[in-house]
């Protein structure tokens, strides 16, 4: 291929990697046979920017490339065979790798030459309930998690003490096989050692050749003040063990808030209903009311306060995670009305209505419904 492979490519030779690597993407769909059925012309230029892109990529080849040009890779050293050279032949699986690469990502079209394929455990989920004045202060809970832990017979290995894995004979310890379908190469993991890249002969007796066994977990789960319901824990590594000493899973602890007697929480704010007789709203006074720390708190109620009226609290509501902020405490007043009355009480009641005009907010109601009916 006598034609540089930088105009080849449709860039400059100062071109960055990544550069390079767009040009001969566009360049690949552009010319790809799928798209240029039975255009011979479109297939040896599909062949020449693979070529091209194939030196350029390396920083090996390139600088070689830079330096001597095409001969290089024609011929002597750089021939077939030669250390600039990766055989004889098009590998168009190859060509596609990078090009997924690119796409999707490093595991989208082909795996790591000699890698073994993922063992990892599965992760592990544990719902846990927790108070309200947990959430608020913070707490460090004690779970017991069923699990499967590394063999301690084995190490983890899964062949008897005394023995070891060996190379699997059918994929050469890769633990993927590789097939060719068309203009795509295919990974599948291997199915005589299902993508582990070994094989035991001998296995441990304790696991069965798992390299892991079933046992209950016990874990400490530090929990930040001022979660909320719904709240996901993850504890890196405290999952399932591995297959064969594959790393293990994840933990993940989904925390549920249990329902408050006393208050509500919306947010970082929390919520009381707090009842007074007739007496305390109708002359004030002060009252007590409780808080999440567990003190009571002061609060003062002004003389004809109403029902439904809520007086703020700074600073007495939630923590916020990861913050020094804290939200509000609202205390609404619920005025009671007087029950099970004695005679005399209600005599008092009747003279206290006929003393005078105490209700301004009914007797305006009222008033205005006499305007709306005439009278």
């Amino acid at each position: 291929m006598s034609q540089d492979y930088y105009e080849l490519l449709g860039v400059g030779r100062t071109a960055s990697a990544d550069d390079i690597k767009k040009a001969f993407r566009k360049l690949a769909m552009q010319h790809h046979p799928d798209r240029n059925s039975g255009d011979k012309e479109a297939e040896k230029k599909f062949k020449d920017i693979n070529h091209a892109y194939d030196i350029l990529k390396d920083p090996e080849k390139r600088a070689a490339y830079d330096r001597y040009g095409p001969a290089a890779f024609e011929g002597g050293a750089g021939g077939p065979g030669g250390p600039f050279q990766g055989g004889q032949g098009f590998d168009f699986g190859s060509v596609f790798g990078d090009i997924f690469e690119e796409m999707f990502g490093a595991g989208g079209a082909r795996g790591r030459p000699g890698g073994r394929a993922d063992m990892r455990g599965q992760d592990l989920r544990f719902n846990l309930e927790i108070t309200l004045e947990q959430a608020y202060g913070g707490t460090e809970a004690t779970v017991r998690v069923p699990s499967s832990v590394s063999c301690e017979a084995c190490h983890g290995s899964g062949a008897e003490p005394g023995s070891k894995p060996q190379q699997c004979p059918t994929c050469h310890g890769r633990g993927r096989l590789r097939a060719q379908q068309g203009f795509f190469t295919v990974e599948r993991a291997c199915h005589t050692c299902h993508g582990a890249g070994q094989v035991i002969d001998k296995p441990c007796r304790t696991c069965a050749g798992q390299g892991r066994v079933r046992r209950e977990k016990t874990l400490k789960v530090n929990i930040p003040a001022g979660v909320e319901d719904g709240t996901r824990i993850r504890l890196t590594g405290e999952g399932e063990a591995g297959a064969r000493g594959g790393p293990a899973g994840d933990l993940y602890v989904f925390l549920s808030v249990r329902r408050h007697q006393l208050f509500e929480r919306e947010g970082a704010d929390v919520h009381c209903r707090v009842p007074i007789s007739m007496v305390q709203a109708t002359l004030g006074g002060s009252i007590e009311v409780p808080t999440l720390d567990g003190k009571m708190a002061r609060i003062n109620i002004p003389a004809g306060a109403q029902g439904g009226h809520q007086f703020r609290m700074r600073g007495k509501g939630m923590p916020i995670v990861r913050s020094s902020q804290r939200g509000d405490m609202y205390i609404e007043i619920n005025v009671e009305t007087p029950t099970n009355l004695t005679s005399k009480q209600k005599e008092l009641l009747k003279e206290f209505e006929k003393a005078g005009k105490t209700s301004p907010e009914s007797e305006g109601f009222f008033s205005k419904v006499k305007e709306m009916f005439g009278g």
